[in-house]
């Protein structure tokens, strides 16, 4: 994507988080950068960068419109915060860059295994995103060692925003786990929506039996879109 041709760009930082997105993704975004939040996150982002460590990397953060066009979009899964600990955050939700399995990915495995008799080592999530996974997380940046800093940077406006523009489409699968994935819930009106605890251990095992990856997969097929193929690599 070369975004000097299509926007003007704001500044250095800017132009990485937009590179090679997909063009499918642009009506979205010239929407967003005329409105007020948008300079104002660019504005903190680019002063916390320049500050102190932020993951995921700058280029990552929309990674999820780098990977796919909306129209591939079938299912969107909404996470919480990238993880904060060196070299762990992928920009897309749940997944992680490192071999070890963060524990709420940990918990999402096993319910795999239990649901779908798949048994998953990878905690590389791109595999789901081609297949048109859309794995986002409710702020899409954080600072170091410091869970929930960026909570008032400005992303809820920009992912609240990229929902609703998502659910014109007729009919994707939204996956609501927790209560903070499910204050999104008000903002859908064509979804599917399937709800359930949080897959963190913190929710004490509530999350499995869920059956979420054969739910989601008897859906596209009822859509006559093809499942998801839940294995990672």
């Amino acid at each position: 994507m070369d975004t000097n041709n299509d926007f003007e760009i704001i500044n250095d930082i800017e132009k990485q988080l937009l590179k090679d997105i997909d063009q499918s993704w642009y009506s979205f975004l010239k929407k967003e950068r005329n409105k007020e939040y948008y300079h104002n996150l660019i504005e903190k982002l680019t002063s916390s960068y320049q500050k102190t460590n932020i993951y995921p990397d700058l280029y990552d953060i929309l990674k999820p419109m780098k990977i796919i066009s909306k129209a591939e979009v079938k299912v969107v899964i909404i996470g919480q915060d990238p993880y904060h600990t060196p070299l762990v955050a992928d920009g897309l939700a749940f997944s992680s860059k490192q071999n070890k399995i963060p524990p709420s990915l940990k918990n999402i495995f096993k319910e795999i295994k239990s649901d779908l008799n798949i048994v998953n080592e990878s905690p590389d999530l791109t595999s789901w995103a081609k297949q048109g996974v859309f794995l986002i997380n409710s702020v899409l940046s954080v600072e170091e060692n410091k869970a929930k800093s960026h909570h008032k940077l400005g992303w809820s406006d920009f992912v609240i925003n990229l929902i609703k523009d998502l659910d014109k489409n007729i009919q994707l699968i939204f996956v609501l786990w927790g209560n903070d994935a499910q204050k999104y819930e008000k903002y859908l009106n064509n979804a599917i929506v399937i709800k359930g605890v949080h897959p963190s251990p913190l929710a004490r095992g509530g999350f499995f039996g869920g059956k979420y990856f054969s739910k989601i997969n008897d859906i596209l097929k009822q859509q006559n879109k093809l499942p998801i193929d839940w294995r990672t690599y």
